[in-house]
């Protein structure tokens, strides 16, 4: 399995980190099967993250037509005051440092990643994966509606507006969309997919090296519904 872990201008460095460790070391548990590299939707540079400051270097394009796993981040900047919005032009122009999430993430619609992801969501060789706010950088594009995700507690509401099926779990996975919901879940998705696409034993050895044991349940639409709770 090939992972691409897509950088945007303001990404937030755990969402990015945090699985690329864990998929790296997969791949070393492996012999190999596993191998992950970072992106951009403009090819190789640097990019800032929305984290003082901190760049890490994408190595090349995302390629939408390569099989394997394609891994979204959230952004990482302003949360705001309950009823805080930011200002009307506060959308245009370049990227600045401490900006409002939502606006962070609204940026990628003005880029060509919205468009290359949609390609790779067309292609049955490619699992798309994102953590926290990078499930509304796929929702905000317009492709996960009437999909099963979930992302960040605070941003629920507005997966929810997009048409998105909001599951609260910390993992969720439907099918060739799977999904973390706040910034440590980055952790707990890899550990997943390592599982799901390589199995349980080199999930399980990672989980040893790193000190970490996935938390909760991960749901998948299956089964009987619930009643009565």
């Amino acid at each position: 399995m090939h992972a691409q872990i897509v950088l945007f201008d303001g990404f937030d460095p755990l969402d990015v980190v945090a699985p690329y460790e864990v998929l790296y070391a997969g791949g070393t548990a492996s012999d190999g099967a596993v191998s992950v590299e970072l992106v951009s939707a403009e090819g190789a540079r640097e990019v800032v993250s929305g984290t003082g400051g901190l760049a890490l270097r994408a190595t090349g394009a995302l390629d939408p037509g390569r099989a394997g796993l394609i891994l979204v981040p959230g952004a990482s900047g302003r949360v705001g005051e309950p009823g805080e919005v930011p200002d009307q032009d506060a959308g245009a122009g370049e990227w600045r440092q401490d900006e409002f999430i939502p606006v962070l993430l609204g940026r990628t619609l003005a880029t060509e990643l919205p468009t290359l992801l949609k390609e790779a969501m067309g292609n049955p060789e490619v699992t798309t994966a994102a953590v926290c706010g990078g499930s509304l950088v796929l929702a905000m594009a317009g492709l996960l509606e009437d999909r099963h995700a979930t992302t960040h507690h605070l941003g629920l509401d507005m997966l929810d507006a997009t048409g998105v099926h909001v599951v609260r779990a910390r993992v969720v996975d439907d099918g060739d969309l799977v999904t973390g919901a706040g910034v440590t879940s980055g952790l707990d998705l890899a550990l997943y997919l390592l599982e799901r696409e390589v199995g349980p034993r080199i999930a399980h050895a990672v989980e040893e090296l790193f000190a970490h044991e996935r938390r909760g349940t991960v749901w998948r639409h299956q089964g009987p519904v619930p009643v009565g709770l």
